[in-house]
C-alpha cells in the first residue's frame, strides 16, 4: 500500500470539497485546514463578499501574497495534512491532489441551499450559477496572471472527481481507496489523472446502433458489481465536455445500472491530441454530431446538453434521419 502525506483539495464552488475534506481528516486523523474559510474571514473584515474580494484581488497583490505564503510555509513543513484550497496543487509536491466538479446548476441548487453568510449569500438558483462561475473565472484568470497556471486543466491533479450525483460517503470512499493505492494505481503509474466521471455526463462518439444487443442485465451488473477493478474508460476533455475515445460499451452499462461515477483515464484534453493529431476539442467537434446525442439519450433515458457547436452548426439532424449515425 503507498500512502502519499498530505491530501490536496481544489474544486467547483458547491462541489462538496468542504463536506468531504472534513471527514476525511477526520478519518484520516490528519488537521485540515481550509483556505476557503480564511479567504471568507477576510472578506467580512474588509466588508466584502467574497466574489467582491476575488475582484479585489485582482488588483492587490497583497491578499494572494499572505495567503500564498501560508501555503508554502505549510508545504515545506512536511506535516501531513488535509489542505481545501483552489491553489495548493501548485504549492504541494508529495501530496495527493483532488480536484472536484459538479454540474453549475447542481452546484448552484447546493451553495444556495446552505446557510449564508455576509461574505456568499444569494438571493435566486440564477444569481448563484452566475456569481459561482464569476468567481471561478475570476479566480483562473488571476491565477494565470499571476503564477502561470490554469486551474481548470486536469493533468494538474491525481484525481478527478465529478460529485453531481454522488453522495459524500461515496466520494470520501474513493478518495481514501487512491490515498490509500486500492484505486486507480494503474492509471496513476502510466500518468495521471484518474477520472471518476458521472456517466451520465459523458458524451457518446460512436453510434449508439453498434451497441445495440450488448445491452443485457449481465453487463449491467458486470459494471456495478466487478470482482476486480473495471478496466477504465478513455475519455477526452475539451476544456467543458467529457467525451468517450474508448469504452462506449462499458459507459452504457454504467449509466443503464444508475452508477453516480465511473473509472476512466484521460486521453486528451484541450488542445492534446486524441489520435492522428486530431485534438481533443477537434474531435469531438467532429465526432458528437446532434442526431448521435440524441439517439444516445433515447437509448438510456438521459439528457445531456447540446454542446455549442452541435448548435451553431446548421439544422440538427434528428435520430433515425439519413446520417444521424454515420
Amino acid at each position: 500500500m503507498t500512502v502519499r502525506q498530505s491530501i490536496v483539495f481544489n474544486g467547483d464552488l458547491g462541489s462538496g470539497k468542504s463536506t468531504v475534506s472534513v471527514e476525511i481528516a477526520k478519518r484520516l486523523g490528519l488537521r485540515r485546514v481550509s483556505v476557503g474559510d480564511l479567504y471568507r474571514q477576510m472578506a467580512q473584515e474588509r466588508q466584502m463578499t467574497a466574489l467582491q474580494l476575488n475582484l479585489h484581488a485582482e488588483l492587490d497583490q497583497a491578499v494572494d501574497g499572505y495567503v500564498d505564503q501560508l501555503q508554502r510555509d505549510i508545504a515545506a513543513s512536511g506535516e501531513s495534512l488535509v489542505m481545501d484550497s483552489r491553489l495548493a496543487w501548485h504549492f504541494f509536491t508529495d501530496a495527493l491532489k483532488v480536484h472536484m466538479i459538479t454540474e453549475p446548476t447542481e452546484a448552484a441548487r447546493r451553495v444556495l441551499a446552505r446557510p449564508s453568510g455576509p461574505a456568499e449569500s444569494y438571493t435566486s438558483l440564477e444569481e448563484a450559477r452566475a456569481k459561482l462561475r464569476e468567481r471561478s473565472e475570476s479566480e483562473r484568470g488571476r491565477f494565470i496572471v499571476r503564477y502561470g497556471v490554469d486551474k481548470a486543466r486536469l493533468r494538474n491533479y491525481d484525481l478527478v472527481c465529478d460529485t453531481t450525483r454522488a453522495d459524500p460517503e461515496q466520494v470520501i470512499a474513493h478518495v481514501i481507496d487512491v490515498y490509500e493505492g486500492r484505486l486507480g494505481a494503474d492509471v496513476l503509474r502510466a500518468g495521471r489523472p484518474l477520472l471518476l466521471l458521472d456517466p451520465n455526463r459523458v458524451y457518446p462518439t460512436e453510434d449508439v446502433s453498434t451497441l445495440r444487443g450488448l445491452w443485457d442485465a449481465d453487463a449491467a451488473a458486470g459494471a456495478a458489481d466487478s470482482d476486480g477493478e473495471p478496466e477504465p474508460l478513455s475519455i477526452g476533455y475539451t476544456g467543458e465536455y467529457f467525451f468517450v475515445v474508448d469504452g462506449h460499451r462499458r459507459l452504457s452499462a454504467a449509466v443503464r445500472a444508475g452508477l453516480p461515477m465511473v473509472a476512466a483515464r484521460l486521453v486528451a484534453e484541450v488542445d492534446e491530441p486524441v489520435v492522428g493529431g486530431i485534438s481533443a476539442v477537434d474531435f469531438f467537434t467532429a465526432q458528437a454530431r446532434p442526431g448521435l446525442i440524441h439517439d444516445w439519450e433515447d437509448a438510456h433515458g438521459i439528457t445531456l446538453p447540446l454542446p455549442e457547436h452541435a448548435l451553431l452548426g446548421g439544422g440538427p439532424v434528428l435520430a433515425g434521419e439519413p446520417g444521424a449515425g454515420a
